[in-house]
């Protein structure tokens, strides 16, 4: 059980600002003994299994499923466990288990199913993602579910949740919705929605396509069109209203979202991976409207100019330059992409430079996140693998339908190596793998994975690997968004300086624990952390215990 304690930060420092970052080249290290143990039985997550709704005919959404996610959704301090289930498709069958599964963290290290009586039981629907925050300011996190035909925005009162997208305005469209993203898009203190949409596809309009010999096969997005995304303001009285302009003009086929403000201007803005159209990044102008920039930013194709397969993604500070770097899924023969800020609006590609690239080239990568695996102060990166098409080695040498996970540590300088399969049995293991997420379930200070796989069940791996310390920061905003969403968080502690930035949704179709968590290595102290709020505001507290949760409201 960690220790808590409770800042309550005052007005008056707002002119604190981070100390300047020097630029060191560190050589690589060896690589740390990773220990990983898999809890999914023993934590009772065994008996979940995502449907696909397949019957032989190779519709083209049954290869996409399914997101998951961390949330604290009783406000107890633990993290639960939410698995988008899957369904039949509507015509086929009268009975379908619930859209959604969500398991209750009783002790840390255990959890029950809880989906009749949080409300979620009778709950019916082709889904696909998840992403979850606050988004009435009432204190509870609230949810919103990407799917087929009709989203759904499940509101929480007191652990107990209500499904309110036509009242709320999120139902104007019948489309197949993929990743979303709360975000507070005009910062005036209540999250707005990005959604992204896939392709124009429905029983009436699906492909006949083969891979081997005349039998069918699911067909790739390129025969079809894509959906544009939508964007949605809120209101401030638990309602949306769609807004018109870039988004509605803009390539859709999206498969990941997230929020970041990667200019540092205070004005959150959003990127946007898409499935073999070309990759966006909407710039925040400053007043909550947006301009697409994805082609001028240099992230929107490969370095041949071509678009790739863009799956799921996530974004952080990985080196001492400390600007961020975007990291993009893809299909097999694509490599991860990898995407360094150089300032002035610029992201150069490094995947090759990285030494993430050449090892992601035969697999196809949906889930992937930012975490430091070993608390040493550097991100590392995991991702979940797993191809669309069984039969896939029939026709591609070397490819497999089942793929194992890859584990990138961070060797510093922005340098990864990829930690061997023969090192961990678990990473030797192939999976179908699909949605990802990570968060420190049993509060022992480092950070656990949880991914799913398309028609098969959700995996949970406890982290046990030995390491430094760490420190938890909790946000609860007043001014700004309860949830702190688009708050940067900086420490500083052993001459180092770290960032996280609170977001909702990442990675592919998932929610990952919202509270920054900073890998602390041997340091003994965080001198100085700051908290730079989406209203604007930044404050400053320091120095800090480590190895402990802190709180800290806005004031």
């Amino acid at each position: 059980m960690c220790p808590w304690v409770c800042i309550v930060l005052l007005a008056g420092v707002a002119a604190c600002r981070a100390p300047d970052e020097t630029v060191v080249n560190e050589a690589p290290s060896e690589l740390p003994s990773v220990a990983f143990e898999d809890v999914t039985l023993q934590a009772g997550l065994g008996g979940f299994q995502h449907l696909t709704g397949a019957f032989g005919q190779k519709w083209f959404p049954e290869t996409m499923g399914a997101g998951a996610g961390f949330l604290d959704y009783d406000g107890d301090g633990l993290l639960d466990i939410l698995l988008v289930g899957g369904n039949p498709f509507p015509s086929r069958s009268e009975f379908a288990p619930p859209a959604l599964r969500l398991y209750r963290n009783v002790d840390s290290t255990s959890f029950e199913e809880v989906t009749e009586a949080a409300g979620l039981g009778a709950l019916r629907s082709y889904a696909f993602g998840i992403t979850s925050a606050d988004y009435d300011n009432d204190g509870d996190p609230d949810v919103f579910v990407t799917a087929l035909f009709e989203n759904l925005l499940l509101r929480n009162d007191h652990g107990v949740f209500t499904e309110v997208a036509a009242a709320a305005g999120l139902a104007d469209e019948a489309a197949w919705s993929t990743a979303a993203v709360f975000v507070d898009a005009d910062r005036d203190g209540f999250l707005d929605l990005y959604v992204g949409n896939y392709v124009d596809w429905g029983p009436d309009k699906d492909i006949v396509c083969t891979r081997v010999g005349d039998r069918k096969a699911y067909c790739t997005p390129e025969l079809y069109n894509g959906l544009s995304g939508a964007f949605y303001r809120n209101s401030g009285d638990g309602t949306f209203t769609r807004q018109s302009g870039v988004f509605d003009t803009a390539p859709g086929k999206t498969l990941g979202a997230l929020s970041v403000d990667y200019n540092r201007d205070g004005w959150s803005d959003l990127i946007v991976a898409n499935d073999t159209q070309r990759d966006l990044l909407f710039e925040n102008q400053g007043d909550g409207t947006f301009v697409e920039k994805g082609v001028y930013s240099g992230i929107a194709f490969d370095e041949n100019g071509r678009a790739r397969a863009g799956m799921g993604l996530d974004i952080g500070v990985v080196d001492e330059t400390g600007e961020v770097t975007l990291f993009v899924g893809h299909f097999t023969a694509e490599m991860v992409g990898v995407y360094r800020h150089t300032q002035n609006g610029f992201f150069v590609d490094r995947a090759a430079v990285s030494q993430i690239g050449r090892p992601s080239l035969r697999t196809l990568t949906f889930g992937l996140f930012l975490f430091d695996v070993d608390r040493d102060r550097d991100l590392d990166l995991f991702t979940a693998n797993g191809h669309i098409i069984e039969e896939i080695g029939l026709v591609e040498e070397g490819i497999t339908y089942r793929q194992r996970p890859q584990l990138y540590i961070n060797q510093g300088a922005g340098l990864f190596a990829e930690l061997s399969a023969s090192s961990h049995p678990l990473l030797t293991r192939g999976f179908v793998g699909r949605g990802a997420a990570y968060g420190d379930y049993d509060r022992d200070g480092d950070l656990d994975v949880l991914f799913t796989e398309n028609g098969g069940p959700a995996h949970l791996w406890r982290n046990d690997t030995p390491g430094g310390g760490y420190l938890e920061v909790r946000l609860e905003g007043t001014a700004s968004n309860r949830d702190g969403v688009g708050a940067r968080v900086v420490v500083l502690a052993g001459g180092r300086h770290q960032e996280r930035e609170v977001r909702a949704g990442a990675s592919y179709l998932s929610q990952s624990q919202q509270w920054p968590h900073f890998g602390l290595g041997a340091v003994p102290v965080v001198d100085s952390l700051w908290v730079y709020w989406p209203n604007g505001a930044v404050y400053r507290e320091g120095p800090i215990a480590i190895n402990q949760v802190v709180q800290i409201v806005e004031q």
